[in-house]
């Protein structure tokens, strides 16, 4: 089971008279709403890694017809305005539940070692958000609702260090019964940590979750689970080997090298849309047809 790349080349790139998004577009959330798809993307303006200065992170907006040529807002929706992300905020990953779209996003302050948190913000159009501050006080990251409730509840994937959690909460604000989900697995390509790539996807045989994984060299690739639709903390099924991983020089060069990193799991039609960061410095689109979701059950 792989990933289709749309292009051999990215799909969305740095501008550079855009002094906010000057270096590097990446990791970016996005929806397909009313025939459009849109994204809401990480930008920096010298490259999201402390070892080239102290970047500032902002989300941009951009919006496709195919998922190949974008049209982009020349200013940042969201920028390091608040104390939580004087930093900026980074890799959003957005559902829409009913009629509001939920953005949880890392808002990186900066002012301490850990002094990230999972933020959350709300929009009824994609464009114009109202932020709603800290959701899990504690340094976290790599955070997902559901894009419906569970069992009632609302329900959150989240990475404690160095795995995949679970939590449930009655009004989004106080989280409760976090249980670890998924964990890496020695001597695999995901050995040294994982966490959810975008937010789950329903399917006929439960959510499909891409999640990345780390290894020794700090190569990032993508992988696949199954969890169970009435208790996501259940594991049915997880392939073995990744599901993409870097092969094009712009995957394998950039910021920071040999990385594949995604927020962004759309199902549209009869097909899953991945929409992954390469090298934290552009971006790109890969999909799989539903027909060819198959998990080897016998091997989990």
């Amino acid at each position: 089971m792989k990933l289709i790349r749309m292009s051999e080349k990215p799909v969305l790139e740095p501008v550079k008279n855009h002094p906010w998004e000057k270096s590097a577009v990446f990791n970016a959330a996005m929806v397909h709403e009313n025939g459009l798809f849109h994204m809401i993307y990480r930008a920096t303006d010298i490259g999201g890694h402390d070892k080239y200065g102290r970047y500032i992170n902002t989300l941009g907006y951009a919006v496709s017809k195919d998922l190949l040529t974008w049209h982009r807002h020349n200013k940042p929706i969201l920028s390091n305005d608040v104390p939580q992300e004087l930093r900026g905020p980074e890799d959003p990953r957005i559902v829409k539940i009913e009629n509001t779209f939920y953005m949880t996003y890392t808002g990186f302050g900066g002012r301490a070692l850990g002094d990230f948190r999972i933020c959350m913000a709300t929009s009824t159009d994609l464009v114009n958000w109202k932020r709603h501050g800290v959701m899990l006080d504690e340094p976290n990251k790599n955070s997902s609702l559901f894009p419906e409730k569970i069992n009632g509840r609302y329900c959150m994937l989240h990475r404690r260090y160095t795995d995949i959690w679970i939590c449930f909460s009655d009004d989004l604000k106080h989280w409760e019964d976090h249980k670890k989900v998924m964990s890496s697995i020695p001597d695999s390509w995901n050995k040294v940590r994982i966490g959810i790539a975008g937010p789950p996807v329903k399917i006929k045989d439960g959510w499909f979750l891409i999640f990345h994984g780390v290894d020794e060299n700090n190569h990032y690739r993508l992988g696949a689970a199954l969890l169970d639709y009435e208790n996501p903390e259940i594991v049915l099924a997880r392939q073995n080997t990744p599901i993409i991983e870097p092969e094009l020089s712009w995957e394998i060069n950039g910021f920071i090298p040999n990385v594949i990193f995604s927020c962004a799991t759309v199902l549209h039609e009869d097909r899953v849309y991945c929409c992954y960061g390469g090298a934290d410095t552009v971006i790109g689109i890969a999909y799989i047809d539903l027909k060819d979701i198959r998990f080897d059950y016998s091997k989990w």
